[in-house]
């Protein structure tokens, strides 16, 4: 009996323990799955943080590339400024050498209109050399050979121009002597030289007579360096023989003026 007693009592925790034992195996199951789960769940977080880290990487380099773009494009936005700067200064020039121009032509045609009728009479010739207006005196018409004194034609030759010539306001003038290559040699006239200076400067004290002022003319002399004309046919020597009075261009009308004389102020120097 007692034997049975103990039997009888064992049964139950037998049969609980086996029962215990299949409850923890599957709680272990689904540990192990929720485990493997939370695992994979990781991995993929792991797979979109490597994407994303990639990503971002890219979306760097895209704005890298971006701001080297959005650079550049400052810096053709400023050419482009400095450039259209630069022809807008350009076009002022060549407006203002077009304005220069067309004053100069239209000085030139008042110029051969009031002097028509000394240029029909063969006194003279207007020209433009190296676009400077010039008055050509032919030298046989003005003096003696080998004179530098006035003739009475050529002082009256000289009085007219003037009358004309002074009216041109803001111009000065220059008065230059040229001859042919014949050898001059006296005590007078050493050479070439100053035969044409002498001329050009009695042409001068004649202009001043006529009321050209004093400080609207100059007087230069070329001897026989500046040739019109071959000097190997008495024609050709006669062309050469001249007086040129030079209408000085203003220079302060040109462009670039304003710049020009603030480079020479600038390169002055500078006091202690």
């Amino acid at each position: 009996m007692r034997v049975l007693a103990k039997l009888i009592f064992l049964g139950p925790l037998l049969i609980f323990f086996p029962l215990t034992g299949c409850v923890s195996s599957g709680k272990y199951q689904k540990l192990e799955a929720e485990h493997n789960a939370a695992v994979d769940q990781m991995n993929v977080l792991k797979d979109n943080a490597e994407k994303s880290k990639t990503q971002i990487s890219e979306l760097e380099t895209l704005n890298s590339q971006l701001e080297r773009q959005l650079g550049k494009a400052s810096d053709d936005k400023e050419s482009m400024r400095a450039s259209i700067t630069q022809m807008k200064q350009a076009l002022k020039e060549m407006s203002e050498r077009k304005r220069e121009t067309e004053k100069r032509m239209a000085e030139f045609r008042e110029l051969v209109r009031r002097l028509q009728s000394l240029t029909k009479s063969g006194q003279l010739t207007i020209k433009i050399v190296d676009g400077r207006m010039v008055v050509a005196l032919p030298g046989d018409v003005l003096f003696r050979s080998g004179s530098a004194k006035l003739s009475d034609a050529g002082q009256s030759t000289i009085q007219q121009v003037t009358q004309i010539l002074k009216d041109i306001n803001s111009r000065n003038f220059q008065v230059e002597g040229h001859t042919d290559n014949v050898p001059i040699k006296t005590a007078q006239f050493p050479s070439n030289w100053e035969l044409a200076s002498q001329r050009a400067t009695n042409v001068v004290r004649e202009m001043l007579t006529a009321g050209m002022p004093q400080e609207r003319i100059s007087v230069a002399s070329f001897a026989e360096t500046r040739p019109v004309a071959s000097n190997d046919t008495a024609e050709g020597r006669q062309l050469n023989r001249r007086i040129e009075i030079v209408l000085v261009p203003d220079m302060s009308a040109l462009p670039g003026y304003d710049e020009l004389t603030k480079m020479a102020e600038d390169s002055k120097p500078k006091e202690n």
